[in-house]
């Protein structure tokens, strides 16, 4: 009878497990990547000096301070649009020499299904961008999908 028990509890226990299900899938919402130009010498990258981004109706910077040439920005998933403000001191770190610009980017946002364990990603179609301020011009002001974040966007010329 012992035997019938243990067998029996055997037989439940492997019938019963299940596959782990782990997204082991790389694939996100992909952020919109910039990295900034020399305006003079298109082929040479430069960085922003104390470099500080703000979303529009946001009081948390993404960046605040920061020398860099390059940047990953969220999209906001659940608008079609998101603005940017994008401050540079390039002199000292008073107030007085600030520099703004506003980064206005425009889209189609669009769920992606990767899997059962990873869920939904979005994508973003038909992206136009237009800016003011110190940005002197874009590589592009339209993107027709961004679905990956492995390589810059758009380049900033300043």
């Amino acid at each position: 009878m012992k035997k019938y028990i243990l067998f029996f509890v055997v037989i439940t226990g492997l019938l019963s497990c299940e596959r782990d299900d782990f997204c082991v899938q790389n694939l996100v919402t992909p952020n919109l990547v910039l990295r900034f130009y020399d305006k003079d010498d298109n082929s040479q990258t430069k960085a922003v000096q104390r470099l500080s981004i703000i979303a529009q109706g946001k009081t948390d910077s993404l960046f605040t301070n920061q020398t860099i040439d390059s940047i990953a920005i969220p999209l906001n998933s659940l608008a079609t649009e998101t603005v940017y403000t994008l401050k540079m001191n390039n002199i000292d770190n008073t107030l007085a020499n600030n520099q703004i610009a506003t980064l206005t980017i425009k889209y189609i946002p669009e769920e992606d299904y990767v899997s059962r364990s990873c869920g939904y990603r979005v994508i973003y179609k038909d992206v136009n961008l237009t800016y003011t301020g110190w940005i002197d011009n874009l590589s592009t002001s339209l993107i027709t999908n961004i679905d990956n974040q492995a390589k810059a966007h758009v380049q900033v010329y300043h």
